[in-house]
């Protein structure tokens, strides 16, 4: 263990006391020793077929037997239209144009570059700026760190990208415990676009981005009317709306995308993790029709529109990984099958709220959040939590003290009673 350095791992903690996985089947992954750990965060939000599919690994087989590797520069495949025509069949109608990349940082970085593009392709070329939102996470490439709003993602990389200003999380007192969307100031807080609006002006402001539930920082589902009035005042004001979608898509929130669960549609989303049910790396951006069409229209014939890609990007192994994802999940009926357990799930969590170490519960579709009160050192409590949770058996995300319960859709009844009784008997055991 001498020469890898893990990402977001406190490392000499790691090699102390290794949380290693050897293997992983369905909803489970297993130790060196072959014990078993029940998964409740899908991995990494990237897997909720379960893991394993042989039929994602006999396509990613056979597709490199048939052709491993073809540049997306002046080259393509057939396998990336493909499945650009598929994913273009779940999405919001308009949002039919699909740029391949490689991870959801790329995605965001992508997007923004995509925004920059169609305003110049509108002579509208002062429209530089991006506002984001407090407890935001959009990956960490510097363009997403710019729009993070997550302390510890921008402390000491947050200022290298100018031009982004931050509304308002969509957390409110007011809405506590509430399973789905609270029913207070919604449009009080998207109205913090309007105020940035009026101090920076319009003129300036490329576009707002924001995870339709924010995921990473602790599922905060937003309230009512929010996403509706982010939307009006980006249409009013010729400002694109992009939705980051890396974790809520793909049957997160219930339908399709969370666009379609909140029933509003933006000017691009993106896509990652679960495209590939986690299988190999691969993202992807959905811009509208409107803007991939202005910003191609603008270039001059045989000119390159848009000078940007990856060496990675479409690579025909993720293409066929990803349609094979696609296939599994429209065969074995998945987003069905996780609307029908997320009430399962979301009434199961909701008897922790009863825990006196718990401060929330909340959540909507198969994203769910539970929250303890903090001992003093914000994370604390948080980061013990989730290492004796590997070690009672279960695993998923933490982020501070927020533990975040998003399990495959394959999850069955008594998997969500399994999960709930590890995470109220790890709570008990906590330190008070």
């Amino acid at each position: 263990m001498e020469h890898q350095w893990l990402p977001f791992t406190p490392n000499r903690e790691f090699i102390a006391d290794p949380k290693m996985f050897g293997s992983a089947k369905d909803a489970w992954f297993y130790d060196l020793d072959g014990r078993p750990i029940l998964d409740a965060g899908s991995g990494l939000f990237t897997t909720p077929a379960g893991h394993c599919r042989r039929e994602i690994a006999d396509a990613v087989y056979a597709q490199l037997q048939e052709l491993d590797f073809t540049p997306s520069f002046l080259r393509s495949h057939p396998k990336s239209f493909m499945l650009a025509n598929r994913l273009a069949e779940l999405l919001p109608a308009g949002l039919d144009k699909l740029f391949f990349v490689s991870s959801g940082s790329e995605a965001i970085d992508t997007a923004m570059k995509i925004c920059l593009t169609y305003h110049r392709a509108r002579k509208d070329a002062s429209r530089t700026m991006f506002v984001s939102r407090e407890r935001a996470y959009h990956g960490v490439n510097f363009g997403g760190v710019a729009l993070a709003g997550m302390i510890n993602n921008r402390r000491h990389f947050g200022g290298i990208v100018t031009g982004a200003v931050h509304m308002r999380h969509t957390w409110l007192p007011d809405n506590l415990n509430v399973t789905g969307q609270g029913l207070h100031g919604g449009r009080e807080l998207a109205d913090d676009l309007l105020r940035l609006i009026q101090l920076h002006g319009a003129e300036n402001i490329a576009a707002c981005v924001v995870e339709p539930v924010a995921g990473s920082t602790g599922v905060l589902v937003p309230p009512v009317g929010y996403l509706e009035r982010l939307r009006e005042l980006c249409t009013a004001h010729g400002i694109l709306l992009v939705f980051d979608e890396v974790i809520c898509g793909f049957g997160r929130t219930g339908e399709n995308f969370a666009s379609q669960t909140f029933g509003v549609t933006p000017d691009i989303i993106t896509m990652a993790k679960a495209i590939t049910n986690g299988a190999i790396p691969m993202a992807a951006v959905a811009v509208s029709r409107t803007v991939h069409d202005t910003i191609v229209n603008a270039a001059a014939d045989g000119a390159i529109e848009f000078f940007h890609g990856y060496t990675w990007s479409a690579h025909p192994a993720a293409c066929a990984a990803a349609l094979a994802t696609l296939d599994i999940y429209r065969d074995d009926d998945l987003f069905a099958r996780g609307r029908a357990m997320s009430p399962i799930l979301l009434d199961a969590l909701g008897s922790l709220r009863e825990l006196p170490l718990v401060a929330e519960v909340r959540g909507i579709g198969m994203l769910a959040c539970v929250e303890l009160k903090s001992d003093g050192a914000p994370g604390r409590r948080g980061h013990l939590f989730q290492k004796r949770l590997y070690d009672a058996g279960l695993h998923l995300k933490t982020t501070g003290d927020n533990a975040i319960v998003s399990p495959p859709f394959i999850f069955t009844a008594e998997q969500v009673a399994q999960t709930v009784q590890i995470l109220k008997q790890t709570i008990l055991e906590l330190p008070q």
